[in-house]
């Protein structure tokens, strides 16, 4: 998968699209979080898919979940 690069408190989204298997999963978000996600994907030449898995991804890397760092 792409590297995602944090400058300050900024998601910073590479110009490179995802290869690969997927599965469809569904959830539900406030519809301003989607306006917001389009506005992204609408600045940086992606989908809305592709804006929500790099967000994911970024997640998924900087999770802490007990407390303690790697």
């Amino acid at each position: 998968m792409e590297v995602l690069k944090l400058a300050g408190k900024k998601l910073i989204i590479p110009s490179k699209k995802y290869k690969g298997d997927t599965s469809v999963v569904s959830a539900r978000l406030p519809n301003e979080m989607i306006k917001d996600l389009d506005n992204i994907a609408e600045s940086t030449g992606r989908n809305r898919n592709e804006i929500i898995m790099m967000c994911l991804e970024y997640a998924i890397d900087n999770l802490d979940t007990d407390g303690k760092e790697d």
